[in-house]
């Protein structure tokens, strides 16, 4: 067996090389981003008001006093998305506006509604100020969020809903994305069972469509095969032959990888001799995994059955082998401190089911559930995080910093 950081170093030595497409921004959601996407015009693209009030020149307020008031008369009333043009502005004016009404020379500072006086003087409205007023008084100035040319996400960025947001809101229609993956998902065994009923001697077939659930929030194309059979090793290696020819990125089953009987995937993947092949990794839960890149343009993992053993192997080999293969640059650790004491092996890698909480001093922390156990389904379901409890040491004291990631893959933290 390898550690877990000789088969990784593996996975980035032998990842996949993915071509980019142009897409409409609207249908970017969790794509990956294949080149830095920069703003084409300000925003805000002019100057305008942040409330309802009244928009003055602020030198004109100078010398106002409650002995001295400055009379203001109004010109018109300007909402937002009306032409703020005014044909002639003189002395001693203003305008009344709306949130987010633009705001034109000479005018430059907002007197909001609830502070403001209004009187009335033959046919015409006057504003009364008594006080000298600041410029910029609830001001947005044009480009104050993103200026033009300014980089507004980054390459390697997965797009979340509020990017599309800032898209649409900056008037970006197309943008470039790395390809989703195309991913082919095998169950193995003769106990497994698409069946809603079924004896006390079979497993219904659920790793699979736990994987292929990430397809909803990551940019892969997950199809479910027929389950294999344990007497199905020719059907085997001829989907691995006909995945391979019509290059299916990366093809994964779900058992036979161990050293029973029926344990045939790593006698058939060893025929095609892969780079970057190996067998059985220092890790719990998950030890069996098997890893080869096939060709050029497809890659295989055999995971193991238990079904915490699948979702572990997935997200710690599987998604950094996708996410590097795409060039998604998210997938770094969350540190927080260890709510409680762990034991484990020292020279293996262990992944443990937890929850990522705050702390009433405000700091990221880690409880590990019990229940750690590869078949215990409870606390996967109850977790939000997965701690790394690397090799080289065995005991981990309550409050020492880990490395945590999420179980999906994406960061929002």
């Amino acid at each position: 067996m390898i550690s877990y950081k000789t088969a990784i170093n593996k996975l980035k030595k032998f990842h996949l090389s993915t071509k980019s497409e142009t897409i409409l921004s609207r249908d970017s959601l969790y794509r990956i981003c294949s080149e830095n996407i920069y703003s084409k015009s300000n925003y805000p693209n002019s100057d305008n008001t942040a409330l309802d009030g009244f928009a003055i020149n602020s030198f004109e307020t100078k010398y106002a006093s409650n002995a001295n008031k400055i009379k203001l008369k109004i010109l018109k009333t300007v909402a937002a998305g009306d032409n703020p043009k005014i044909k002639k502005i003189t002395k001693r004016t203003c305008i009344e506006v709306m949130t987010g009404a633009v705001i034109k020379k000479p005018f430059n500072t907002i007197i909001p509604y609830e502070k403001s006086k209004v009187i009335r003087i033959k046919n015409s409205n006057y504003l009364v100020v008594n006080k000298k007023i600041n410029k910029f008084n609830n001001f947005r100035f044009a480009g104050s969020d993103y200026k033009r040319g300014q980089v507004v996400i980054k390459k390697g960025h997965i797009i979340k809903p509020s990017d599309i947001l800032i898209l649409k809101t900056l008037g970006i229609k197309n943008i470039k994305v790395k390809k989703k993956l195309n991913i082919i998902i095998f169950a193995t065994g003769n106990e497994i069972s698409n069946q809603e009923k079924i004896t006390n001697w079979k497993v219904r077939n659920s790793n699979g469509s736990y994987i292929k659930s990430f397809s909803k929030i990551l940019p892969l194309k997950i199809i479910e095969k027929s389950i294999l059979r344990d007497n199905d090793e020719k059907k085997f290696l001829n989907e691995v032959y006909k995945n391979i020819k019509s290059k299916t990125d990366i093809i994964i089953t779900i058992g036979a990888v161990s050293a029973g009987k029926y344990d045939y995937v790593p006698r058939i993947i060893n025929k095609f001799k892969g780079k970057g092949f190996f067998k059985g990794v220092k890790i719990r839960p998950g030890k069996p995994i098997l890893f080869s890149k096939l060709k050029s343009n497809t890659a295989f993992f055999g995971l193991p059955g238990n079904p915490v053993s699948t979702a572990a192997c997935f997200r710690f080999f599987v998604l950094p082998y996708v996410f590097r293969s795409i060039g998604y640059l998210g997938n770094s650790p969350i540190k927080a401190k260890l709510k409680n004491k762990f034991e484990k092996k020292k020279e293996f890698t262990r992944f443990a089911k937890g929850k990522i909480t705050v702390s009433n001093r405000g700091n990221l922390e880690f409880e590990v559930l019990k229940g750690q156990e590869s078949f215990r389904l409870k606390p996967l379901s109850k977790s939000n995080a997965w701690g790394q409890f690397n090799s080289g040491q065995v005991r981990f004291k309550k409050g020492a910093l880990i490395d945590c990631y999420t179980t999906f893959g994406i960061n929002f933290l």
